[in-house]
């Protein structure tokens, strides 16, 4: 079967600094989560609300770094970007930008404190973040609560876009939730390790939450997979 996807973009493999859009040396990186920006800008044109889901059908494939990247890519349009960590099992984005994770979304959504408790400001400009928090026994209940459907809804009104960085649809059904709530997914796969029964997987599971599927970044290609002639772009 084959996959027929709104847009699908090759990023270069993952250099040991995990945020690579804000290195000036990895240009051909910074250039592709560009294209992807621009692809998801358009993808979600029609709709008022700017908020999206990043996932991936298993762990290991690299979504946590591909959504702090696109992040970190759309907050330089000095627009008003809120990265949240919804993977409240195995959370990841705190490690990625070296910032604390003792209160975030679970501590939220389980009102034990409010958002602006929570939220870390302009971590970088025009950038904020609410890490995972505090590791809860019940994060899928957290995950499909009314408080978390009411969380969203609010930020809404006060964010650009929101990033959603979810747990992986093939080991758990956690993101669902929010990907019913966003107004698109975008879905990671690594390259030479996801397969496309995997693939085909994710977009069934995607579609059976009525989620607008925005498109495919490929992560982790080396650059002489992608090179054409003597330059590579």
């Amino acid at each position: 079967m084959k996959l027929r996807l709104p847009f699908k973009k090759d990023l270069s493999k993952k250099s040991k600094s995990q945020v690579t859009v804000n290195n000036k040396n990895k240009f051909a990186i910074v250039e592709s989560y560009k294209i992807a920006r621009t692809n998801i800008m358009f993808s979600l044109s029609a709709s008022e609300k700017k908020a999206f889901a990043v996932t991936s059908y298993s762990k290991g494939e690299g979504k946590s770094t591909v959504a702090s990247n696109l992040a970190i890519s759309f907050s330089k349009m000095e627009s008003k970007v809120l990265l949240v960590d919804c993977d409240l099992r195995r959370p990841n984005v705190h490690n990625i930008f070296k910032i604390d994770n003792t209160k975030g979304l679970a501590d939220v959504i389980g009102k034990m404190i409010n958002f602006d408790q929570a939220v870390q400001k302009n971590v970088l400009p025009g950038l904020d973040i609410l890490v995972s928090g505090t590791i809860p026994p019940n994060p899928s209940e957290l995950l499909a609560s009314e408080a978390m459907a009411e969380l969203i809804k609010t930020l809404e009104k006060d964010y650009d876009y929101i990033i959603f960085d979810t747990p992986p649809i093939g080991v758990v059904i956690d993101a669902l939730p929010i990907m019913k709530a966003s107004d698109g997914v975008v879905i990671v796969a690594r390259n030479n390790s996801t397969t496309y029964p995997e693939l085909e997987r994710t977009v069934e599971v995607i579609k059976r939450t009525d989620a607008k599927i925005l498109g495919v970044i490929l992560n982790r290609v080396k650059p002489h997979e992608t090179r054409k002639g003597k330059s590579y772009y």
